[in-house]
């Protein structure tokens, strides 16, 4: 079961991660666009700055999902560190609990209403719908859940069943 969850994740990461490099692609050629097309042809491009801003957003949140999918997001560490080894993994449900939370209600509940009274709103150069823009939160939230359980499942799996997927 276990591998299964494993090869998901590995899928879900690579998903990602081609995203992220799409994104880096598109960001480096509408900047370079926008500076060519500004300091050389004297003629700035009306949509590069928007389409780079909205892709550096998309950018961010898929990257911050990345780091919960490897444990690397924020977190109070010190406070892990202090407690017994025997609770440690307690205290990681805790904190997955809190974050659940919080990505639930912030990202997820106020994302999906943050797009529903956007959806009539458009973006000045592209002329898409602001909703759009905005959908990446309760993407992003709901895969950054996802890792979350995941990763709460691997802290109670027994040891013999990690060493196999490796």
């Amino acid at each position: 079961m276990y591998s299964i969850l494993r090869q998901f994740k590995t899928l879900l990461d690579k998903t990602i991660l081609t995203f992220c490099g799409v994104a880096i692609v598109t960001l480096v050629v509408t900047v370079t666009w926008q500076v060519f097309s500004r300091y050389v042809l004297n003629d700035p491009s009306s949509f590069t700055d928007e389409l780079a801003r909205y892709t550096m957003i998309w950018f961010g949140l898929a990257g911050a999902s990345y780091l919960f999918g490897k444990n690397g997001h924020l977190a109070i560490t010190l406070f892990i560190g202090s407690v017994k080894t025997a609770h440690r993994k307690y205290f990681h449900v805790l904190i997955n609990l809190v974050s659940v939370t919080f990505i639930s209600l912030a990202m997820v509940k106020g994302g999906m209403l943050l797009m529903s009274r956007t959806m009539m709103q458009f973006s000045p150069a592209l002329q898409i719908p602001m909703a759009y823009v905005y959908f990446i939160l309760p993407l992003s939230g709901i895969v950054m859940l996802i890792y979350l359980a995941l990763n709460t499942m691997e802290l109670f799996a027994p040891a013999q069943d990690l060493k196999e997927g490796e």
